[in-house]
């Protein structure tokens, strides 16, 4: 009986380890799997944004009225949007008011992007200026001089996607040229709509790469490129794979392990 009960004992453990084995192996497998999946998808994402830029370069700009009467009225399709359309602007910059964007970086140095606010007879719209260098001091803001005036120029729309912060930006009491972590247009609109009588347009518009106005002009439209998705896409399909063969020696070698010595015992009690 006590060899019973330790046989059966012997096999519900073995059980429990091989659910375990199996679990283990079909989670870590399947979120493997799954991250390739995202990052494929990401990438087809990417294919068809940057076919969508180029066709859209290849349209005259619209200008700022009809960019915000064609949000207004159009139905876009899927994740299409007034994304990325070039524009054309006309207004008055007011020099009062500028943002500065921190941590961000070209060449591995750190520094700001200019945002500046332009007002058209109906609307006030924020403008990225471009690039500029950052002090090592960090109680050191850039020496900038503000734009004023009537300019014309060309752009692209951007609609800013929103960051997780740690912390919430507070624009109580704010001072010029104002240091900001992340465009948050809403709060940006409620501080600024009161001084200059119009609210903020819900996206951003980023100065044409080939106008003289503003700093450097380092951003793109994508800042990884569709090839690097379906990159990591490949990696992530690879160590699935290889984290399935393994757990299947590992399991293999086990069996093995454990056979062996019931086998020994066995002839063992035979001879005796």
């Amino acid at each position: 009986m006590p060899t019973v009960d330790k046989q059966k004992n012997t096999f519900t453990s073995s059980l429990i380890r091989s659910a375990l084995w199996l679990g283990l192996t079909l989670i870590v497998f399947f979120c493997l799997v799954k991250l390739s999946f995202w990052q494929y998808d990401r990438g087809f994402e990417k294919e068809q944004r940057a076919d969508r830029i180029t066709q859209l370069n290849q349209q005259s700009p619209l200008t700022l009225n009809e960019v915000v009467k064609l949000s207004k009225e159009k139905q876009f399709i899927g994740k299409e949007s007034i994304n990325d359309f070039p524009v054309t602007v006309s207004g008055q910059f007011n020099g009062d008011y500028v943002f500065l964007l921190d941590n961000q970086v070209e060449k591995n140095s750190l520094g700001y992007r200019v945002l500046q606010v332009v007002q058209t007879q109906s609307h006030a719209v924020l403008i990225n200026l471009g690039w500029v260098q950052g002090s090592i001091n960090r109680n050191e803001l850039p020496e900038i001089t503000p734009l004023n005036g009537q300019y014309n120029f060309k752009g692209h729309v951007r609609i800013v996607e929103q960051g997780i912060m740690l912390t919430a930006q507070d624009f109580t009491q704010p001072n010029w040229p104002l240091r900001v972590q992340q465009i948050e247009l809403d709060k940006f609109s409620v501080l600024i709509s009161p001084l200059i009588n119009k609210p903020l347009l819900p996206f951003v518009i980023y100065v044409d790469q080939a106008e003289t106005l503003g700093y450097k002009k380092n951003w793109h439209p994508m800042v990884m490129p569709a090839e690097k998705h379906f990159g990591y896409a490949f990696q992530w399909a690879a160590l699935a794979v290889a984290w399935l063969i393994l757990m299947i020696c590992l399991r293999v070698k086990t069996n093995r392990s454990t056979h062996q010595p019931s086998k020994n015992s066995a002839a063992t009690l035979q001879n005796m």
